[in-house]
């Protein structure tokens, strides 16, 4: 596989290898894209419980019925858990 990386992104990757933090410019690639798939897999997570949270507010609301939600709370929650805002 190839990539091309662009003036500033070719510097940062080697300047991370000239720091001795890693051995190649494909391990610092690696790392991001580890670091990446981290994020993305975390914020899925992350949407999934809110809407699993809003789900039976929308129920009963199609039924016509009142049902408290706090969405800053819960946000406010998943920002304990992950250390992450939205």
């Amino acid at each position: 596989m190839r990539i091309s990386l662009t003036d500033r992104l070719d510097e940062y990757v080697r300047a991370k290898v000239e720091s001795g933090l890693y051995d190649s410019a494909s391990d610092v690639i690696r790392e991001a894209l580890r670091l990446k798939i981290e994020a993305d897999t975390s914020r899925e997570a992350r949407l999934q419980r809110l809407r699993d949270a809003i789900e039976p507010a929308w129920r009963q609301a199609e039924n016509g019925e009142c049902a408290p939600f706090d969405l800053e709370g819960l946000l406010d929650e998943l920002d304990r858990e992950t250390g992450v805002r939205a």
